[in-house]
């Protein structure tokens, strides 16, 4: 018998004389299921790695158990003995005498999926030990950037979590059994999604899904801050919801101005020299009512990484929750390591931005530039194709949102020149069209909403029609 190992299984160990968690009796009984049990192993498989096992011996038959397996060979007691011996690990790991006293010792495969979960725990334990280790040997060494340090706690420990393996499968049965059981999404409610705050483009995507990556994509000028912003103070005072909003183009105070400008209805030029009138002071101080019970946090660094995008989210949801993040924008987020290329740099931020809304169970809703081949072609109506610096951004989104409008390409008296067939017909100042262009679990289309350019912001249609411009 070796030396330290327990005489039967426990259910349970804790840390003898300085020791990690581990508990040896449990990983043996998995390796002796595996030679008692040919259905021993694909039950485990999913749940259990090498590096798990705490003694090394037997995470090296584990080893030789995969090989084996993959081989689609028999994992017997000859078998795992010739596989190690074949490595040049038998002797080390107690010779065929060891195989013999565990398969023996443990005579059944019974429970070997608790037993391999059980090992897979302690495993776990282990590296949040050593993390945290890693974690105060970072804090030690200091240094003046506190927020640097943080940022690598955090993702040291973003890695521990994404090191758990994969669930295991589900049946069609169950899934659509809780759907049965679901009684469905409450208006208002946060629980699937977040609403756009636009009736047309709700209907289209159901509001922006938990875990999606959506981008809005458009040309410089054409809107995709105001329409952002839309977004989240749609989503903040229409829903209740906890919006974080990373500008990395534009400071907190123009933002601020910005949504003032569009809840009180009254022009951001008029606003910053003080030059409203007493009617517009009245909507002014409702507005900022309004908006100030809104949980809405804007972080206006003006350059930002994803790991420190992940690590500010993640205090934001720990201290107030989340449930919306917004990215301004795409391009201007740094990667967080080197890369060969800017565009191999972008595929890499947006698989991170992804990951993200998987990690956090969040919509991310991400701007993005467009390239100038949409300003060489008539008409300028973007395209998936145009999407700037790498095509990861189509392939990693959800949704892929494009804003259209005419107004800004032509003049009335260019359009009514391209228009001669409609004699006094009415040039589309105002008017945006939100083009759907990837929808992964839904409908593609194009929803037309109204832009109010004194106010930099967009309405629906039917709501309300704009008050008078002042003059």
């Amino acid at each position: 018998m070796i030396e330290g190992r327990p005489a039967q299984l426990r259910p349970q160990s804790r840390p003898q004389g300085g020791l990690p968690p581990h508990d040896v009796g449990a990983e043996e009984a998995v390796i002796a299921a595996l030679l008692l049990d040919e259905d021993a192993y694909p039950r485990v498989l999913p749940i259990l790695e090498v590096s798990d096992f705490f003694r090394e011996q037997n995470g090296w038959c584990y080893e030789a158990a995969i090989a084996l397996a993959d081989r689609g060979d028999a994992v017997t007691l000859p078998t795992l003995a010739h596989e190690l011996e074949r490595q040049g690990r038998l002797d080390a790991a107690g010779g065929e005498a060891y195989l013999v006293e565990i398969a023996g010792k443990y005579f059944t495969a019974v429970g070997v999926e608790a037993h391999a979960r059980i090992v897979a725990r302690d495993a776990l334990y282990r590296r949040l030990i050593e993390v945290a280790g890693r974690i105060a040997q970072t804090a030690y060494q200091g240094g003046p950037d506190a927020a640097r340090v943080l940022a690598e706690a955090e993702q040291l420990l973003l890695g521990v979590r994404s090191s758990e393996r994969a669930g295991e499968f589900k049946s069609l049965r169950q899934l659509l059994e809780q759907f049965l059981e679901d009684p469905g999404e409450a208006p208002g409610s946060l629980e699937q999604s977040v609403r756009s705050g636009f009736m047309d483009l709700d209907t289209v995507l159901g509001g922006f899904k938990r875990g999606d990556l959506v981008v809005l994509a458009a040309r410089t000028g054409v809107g995709k801050t105001a329409l952002l912003l839309n977004f989240a103070r749609n989503a903040a005072i229409g829903q209740r919801a906890a919006v974080a909003f990373f500008s990395l183009e534009m400071s907190g105070d123009q933002l601020a101005m910005r949504l003032l400008s569009a809840e009180a209805d009254v022009p951001a030029t008029r606003l910053r020299l003080g030059q409203h009138r007493d009617d517009e002071e009245r909507r002014i101080m409702h507005a900022i009512g309004v908006l100030s019970e809104s949980a809405l946090y804007i972080d206006d660094s003006a350059v930002l990484t994803v790991p420190e995008i992940r690590a500010k989210c993640r205090r934001l949801q720990a201290d107030r929750g989340l449930d919306l993040v917004v990215v301004d924008y795409l391009q201007l987020v740094h990667g967080a390591g080197r890369a060969d290329t800017r565009a191999n740099e972008v595929s890499g931020i947006t698989r991170s931005l992804k990951e993200l809304a998987r990690e956090l169970h969040v919509p991310v809703i991400a701007a993005a530039q467009l390239s100038r081949a949409v300003e060489s072609r008539t008409p300028h109506i973007p395209m998936l194709s145009d999407l700037r610096e790498s095509g990861s951004i189509e392939q990693d989104s959800d949704v892929v949102m494009f804003i259209y409008r005419e107004d800004v390409y032509k003049t009335a008296e260019q359009w009514q020149d391209e228009h001669p067939d409609r004699p006094g017909g009415q040039h589309p100042s105002g008017l945006a069209q939100i083009i759907i262009a990837k929808h992964r679990n839904g409908p593609t289309d194009t929803v037309t909403v109204r832009f109010r350019d004194r106010t930099a912001s967009f309405q629906d249609l039917v709501l309300r029609e704009p008050s008078p411009d002042f003059d």
